[in-house]
């Protein structure tokens, strides 16, 4: 099966939820020529979705009798549950199920408890912002994105395929290939225990005495730490808790990060304060300051790329592009050492070729 072929594969997408990410992606698809259809909750956005050819249905088994190719689950993960249960008597045999959220090993259990399994692929688009509902959609929101696709032993190379044609392709984006345990163990660190950090900086704000002061005195660097603290509280809060094990323990090592970082402050200007004990803090907070070296030097070269690496549909010759042939056995475990090592997937050639970009730290 060559190229042309892999694009007709995912033709008819499903959306399950127009919030945030579902109207952003409904959009996107339907801008770059792919079939959509969709259902929410509410039909508050039936109305201007169709006004951008998604077609809308009134019930989620409507959505699941439509057999598309791929149905994804674009609802809070709350809610998955519910919607599994009523997706398992109607989904189609030739329907591929994945989701949009932001931990896996939780969903992948929840799709084994409804019998779903077999047609399953997990995956987490790295796009998103503060804000919430389809009035807040945008197909832009997916430029540059990169997307997480989780699998196991189990899982089925054609879905795969599907699913990557659908976000290489479909939505123009590049992929990487993970397990559920990788993949929640590094969402907590670069989403999840992000968002608790922040909000903890605007807390300490509210609770400032001086505040009002304080507020008007911010600029860039308080903006950019505590935009994501602007997210829905009750989304944050879900989020966090559904992967608690990960985020916790990086709050504890962020806690003792930021803790020696103050230990070693309190020791510069201390009543028993050295000429030795002063200098060993400041070499403690050169060592502090100047760790973060080599992310310093990855964003450089990221700034440096003149065509991003997930921005990549119709794009030809970055730098740093190499073929890769996908083996038929243990395809999984190449794919996972591949994202490893930096690699991400910008567009199948064929069912067990591709070419990648290497963006490593």
């Amino acid at each position: 099966m060559e190229a042309s072929q892999i694009l007709r594969s995912a033709h008819k997408i499903a959306i399950a939820g127009l919030g945030l990410i579902g109207g952003s992606l409904a959009l996107r698809l339907a801008e770059r020529g792919r079939f959509v259809v969709a259902w929410n909750h509410n039909d508050r956005p039936y109305e201007a979705a169709r006004s951008h050819r998604i077609r809308c249905v009134d019930s989620l088994e409507e959505l699941a009798a439509g057999k598309p190719d791929v149905l994804i689950l674009a609802t809070p993960l709350a809610a998955m549950p519910e919607m599994l249960a009523r997706l398992a008597p109607v989904i189609s045999a030739s329907t591929t199920l994945t989701d949009v959220g932001s931990v896996k090993a939780m969903v992948r259990r929840q799709v084994e408890e409804a019998g779903l399994a077999d047609c399953y692929v997990g995956a987490h688009p790295m796009a998103g912002n503060e804000r919430s509902g389809f009035a807040a959609a945008d197909s832009k929101l997916f430029d540059g994105a990169l997307w997480a696709l989780s699998v196991e032993e189990s899982t089925s190379y054609d879905r795969y395929l599907t699913v990557a044609d659908m976000v290489t392709q479909g939505v123009g984006n590049a992929v990487i290939t993970l397990n559920d345990e990788i993949h929640d163990a590094s969402a907590a660190m670069i989403s999840h225990m992000p968002h608790v950090v922040s909000t903890a900086l605007s807390a300490m704000l509210v609770d400032s005495g001086n505040r009002n002061v304080e507020a008007a005195l911010a600029a860039g660097s308080w903006r950019d730490m505590t935009r994501v603290s602007l997210t829905d509280p009750d989304r944050t809060m879900a989020m966090v808790e559904e992967d608690a094990v990960n985020v916790s323990a990086l709050l504890r090592k962020m806690a003792a990060r930021l803790g020696t970082v103050a230990d070693s402050l309190e020791q510069l200007d201390g009543m028993d304060a050295t000429e030795a004990s002063v200098h060993g803090a400041r070499q403690e907070l050169r060592r502090f300051f100047q760790s973060p070296e080599p992310f310093r030097a990855y964003k450089r070269r990221e700034s440096d790329v003149s065509c991003p690496a997930a921005h990549v549909h119709g794009q030809q010759g970055q730098a740093g592009e190499r073929d890769i042939v996908i083996p038929k056995q243990g395809w999984q475990g190449y794919l996972l050492g591949s994202a490893q090592s930096g690699e991400r997937v910008i567009r199948f050639t064929g069912t067990h070729a591709a070419t990648v970009v290497t963006r490593s730290l």
